[in-house]
Parts: C-alpha cells; sequence; structure tokens
C-alpha cells in the first residue's frame, strides 16, 4: 500500500557500507543537533508560529536547527525529529517507551479505542484480529473491486465534464473501502460521510493551531457540540453497517471477522468495540488514496512531461485492457508516480509520541511526559536524500532509491509496530484506481495552485475544480 511505500525488508543500518539492490551504495548521512531551537513566547511556545503554518513552521526548524530540535507547545516540552536516524529510534528502537501523543488521543471521542488510538494489550488484540483481512493474499483479491469501482467511475465522465477531484475520488474510495472490507454499500451516504469528514477535518485543525486543543472535548463549547453531532450522524451510517449483518453471517470480510471473534473466556466483542473498528478503519481506509490520488492527478497536470511518460507505460503495458492486481508490478513508472506523491503530500504529514517513562534520542536525555514531533513532510523534502526536493520527479524512484535511503527518510505510512496495517491496501489501491483512470482521463485543474490544510491529514484546503480530458 514494484516500489512499496512502507516494506523494507532487512533494516537500513545493517546495510551501510554495502552494495544494495541495483549495486549502488545505500545514502549515509551526519545528524544535525543543536541545543537550542526556534524563538518560543512566554506563554504560548512556538503555537503562534505553528498555528500559521505547521508544514512550513517544521521545515524552517529543521533548516535552522537540525534534526532534532527542542520546541514548546504551551506548557508542553517537546522536540521535533527531522532525521531518519533519530525517527527510528523513536518509532522501532524504542517504541516501547512511548505511547500515541495528546493530539492522538483527541481523536478518541470520534474513532473510540480502535486501531489508531488503542495503546497496549488492547492495541495488541485489535491488531491481531485486524490483520487477516490486510494478508497479502486478500489484499490482492480486493484489487479486482477496486478495479472494478475504478472502471465504474471512469465509464460515468464525459469529455469536458466539469468535476472536483477529490471529491470525485473521495466518493471513490469510499465506496471500495466499505465494499471491500465491511460488504456494505454506502453509495446513498458518501455525500453525508464526506461532509461531515470535512467539518471534522476543519474542528481539527482549529485545535490543532492553537491552545484551544487544552480544552477537553467533553466540555460543552460551540466547537464540541459541534463535534459530538457528526460524530453522531457518522454513528449512523457505522451502527448502520454493524446492524445489518448478522452475528453468525460470515462473509469472509473483516467485518465478519471482528463480529466473530472470541477472547479466552468466549466473550466476544461489544456493539462499541466493532463500531470503533469501523469508524476507523472506514475514514482512515479511504482518506490516505483519496488524497494520493487527488494530489497525483494536480501534480500531473502541473507536470505534462510526466503525465505523458505515464500514458505511455499504461498503453504499452494494458492496451485495451483494464489494469488487474496482477500487471502492477509491470507498471513501474505509475508506481513511482504514488510514491512521489506520497513524498511531496504524504496523508499522514506529521505524528507525534509521548514518553511514558525516562528515556533517550540519542545523545539526549527525554524524561517522562516528554512529547517527540515526526514531521513526514519535512523529513520526505529533505535535499540530503531527496535532491531538488520540492520538484516532482517519479523518475527517482526508478533507480532503487528506496532500497539505500535510511530507514525513517521516507515513511508515508509510518514505521515499526505502529506502522499502517492498511498500507499494502492503500498501495494496491493507489496504483490501480491510477492506472485505471490515468489510461483514459486526464483532469485539467483549473486554479493555478492548490494550497494545503494540514488537519489530521494534509488535504486541499480549497476545493480542486477540473474539466475531464479524454486521452487521445
Amino acid at each position: 500500500m514494484g516500489t512499496r511505500a512502507p516494506a523494507r525488508g532487512a533494516r537500513q543500518t545493517e546495510r551501510r557500507g554495502t552494495e544494495v539492490g541495483d549495486g549502488r551504495a545505500p545514502l549515509d548521512y551526519e545528524p544535525r543537533h543543536t541545543d537550542h531551537g526556534p524563538k518560543a513566547r512566554l506563554l504560548s511556545g512556538v503555537m503562534a508560529e505553528y498555528g500559521a503554518d505547521p508544514v512550513g513552521a517544521m521545515r524552517r526548524w529543521r533548516d535552522d536547527h537540525g534534526d532534532f530540535v527542542p520546541i514548546r507547545f504551551g506548557p508542553f516540552r517537546a522536540h521535533a525529529a527531522f532525521g531518519p536516524k533519530e525517527i527510528e529510534e523513536v518509532l522501532v528502537d524504542r517504541a516501547v517507551d512511548y505511547r500515541k501523543s495528546f493530539a492522538t488521543r483527541m481523536l478518541i471521542p470520534l474513532l473510540g479505542r480502535g486501531l489508531l488510538t488503542a495503546e497496549g494489550g488492547e492495541w495488541l488484540l485489535h491488531r491481531r484480529l485486524a490483520s487477516p483481512a490486510f494478508h497479502r493474499a486478500r489484499v490482492e483479491g480486493y484489487g479486482r473491486t477496486m478495479a472494478r469501482y475504478a472502471q465504474d467511475s471512469a465509464d460515468g465522465w464525459v469529455d469536458s465534464q466539469s468535476v472536483d477531484v477529490h471529491d470525485d475520488m473521495t466518493a471513490l474510495t469510499l465506496r471500495i473501502v466499505a465494499r471491500t472490507l465491511f460488504d456494505a454499500d454506502v453509495t446513498t451516504r458518501i455525500e453525508q460521510v464526506a461532509r461531515l469528514g470535512t467539518e471534522i477535518q476543519d474542528f481539527y485543525y482549529l485545535r490543532f493551531a492553537s491552545l484551544r486543543f487544552l480544552i477537553p472535548t467533553w466540555l460543552p463549547t460551540p466547537g464540541n457540540r459541534r463535534l459530538a453531532a457528526a460524530t453522531r450522524r457518522l454513528d449512523d451510517v457505522v451502527y448502520g453497517i454493524v446492524r445489518d449483518r448478522r452475528q453468525d453471517e460470515d462473509r469472509g470480510d473483516l467485518l465478519s471477522m471482528l463480529l466473530q471473534a472470541r477472547d479466552e473466556n468466549g466473550l466476544g466483542m461489544s456493539e462499541r468495540q466493532v463500531r470503533d473498528e469501523v469508524m476507523t478503519l472506514l475514514l482512515a481506509g479511504h482518506e490516505t488514496t483519496a488524497l494520493t490520488l487527488t494530489w497525483a492527478f494536480l501534480l500531473l497536470d502541473r507536470n505534462p512531461d510526466a503525465r505523458l511518460r505515464l500514458e505511455a507505460e499504461l498503453a504499452a503495458v494494458l492496451g485495451a485492457e483494464s489494469p488487474s492486481p496482477d500487471v502492477v508490478s509491470a507498471l513501474p513508472y505509475t508506481q513511482a508516480i504514488v510514491n512521489e506523491t506520497l513524498r511531496l503530500y504524504p496523508p499522514a504529514y506529521v505524528t507525534g509520541r509521548e514518553a511514558i517513562r525516562q528515556t533517550r534520542v540519542g545523545g539526549t536525555a527525554i524524561p517522562k511526559g516528554h512529547i517527540i514531533l515526526i514531521s513526514m513532510y519535512t523529513t520526505h523534502r529533505d535535499a540530503r536524500f531527496f535532491p531538488e526536493p520540492d520538484e516532482f520527479r517519479p523518475e527517482r524512484w526508478l533507480d532503487g532509491l528506496e532500497k539505500r535511503l535510511p530507514r525513517g527518510a521516507f515513511i508515508p505510512f509510518g514505521m515499526g509496530s505502529r506502522m499502517c496495517i492498511g498500507a499494502a491496501f492503500a498501495m494496491m489501491e493507489a496504483v490501480l484506481l491510477l492506472a485505471t483512470i490515468a489510461r483514459r482521463w486526464r483532469f485539467e485543474l483549473v486554479p493555478a495552485e492548490i494550497p494545503t490544510q494540514p488537519s489530521i491529514t494534509l488535504r486541499p484546503a480549497t476545493p480542486t475544480p477540473a474539466q475531464v480530458r479524454s486521452v487521445a
């Protein structure tokens, strides 16, 4: 979820100094550390700078202060980790010293205690229950459904039609995740789910960008009441999916596994527990791919040479046939476009960890309660690993780059034990949908630029209107 973004096999540190992949030496670097970070205000710390432009602020901190930067968010002491070695230490080597950060725990009113927010033994149980649904053979089976739904969408467009790229990609990926994981049809509720998702993203955008994140979500403020109302309306959709399925009915999908799961005492999951998993995977399971496709089509519109090279590969490999899971490995440039899009616009652009005990990162002591902020967006645009880091250059992935990168340099789905369980699903889906659509259609973007809105995910800040043009 060829080149596959999250999977790397052996540890990169074990490969340093030897030839890998195409025979070229792996990339290495020396971490850059300083003892001071950006100027902080007395009460708010760096919140004003971060709130005005989260991704820009983190890039400035990296450029000015190095790979591991001390910062303060209001009362919270923190470090921002931008170097691959520091990221690997936090997410892999010392992962047991951390839990998800306060910002992630803010999502509990929406997601409950599902895979994203659960900790410890509770998380491990949920991971074991969900893992069979994301086995490689199952993901390849889902691919046929993905391609069929993409083909249906492509069949529905006409030349010169006006569309909103993000809206259309969201509708498509919502249908796919509901059908593949829960054997449900949410077609009649897609507009509602998408609208509620935008409302919730806007709510969290405002909270993450200011000291309002200190306000407990249980307080009856206007914003919290709007969040609760949006969550209740999403619950209507999710509980509808759960309650339409009989407890003993096995359709071979993830929902069947959740409903039939039993613990050591023979007890099954409560309706609320099932709801939390369905909510998490329904929202997260469509958002990543919808955003990846949206940004990919916008980047291709701005880079016609890359678009033409993509269309040539699709024509040569597919001919008149529709894409299927077994041809993904024969589409290296299509995969490279997905990787390059995930590099420039990772949907999960930042993540955080909170130390649960005294620990260390490199030579820096990390006290209990300290926050480590990891910016995938910033690390993915580091010129030490990606020359011309702001340029869209899919060809950079065609020479074995991924195998030479230090672990932690390219992590669009995270890394370590808490890496996204649906990474392979998302990559398969992105490649198949991109191939299915791009072999027939181009999107000509109406505005020149689409700004980003860094909220829970890295979304377009404005609508994405375009005209559909037939590939000649």
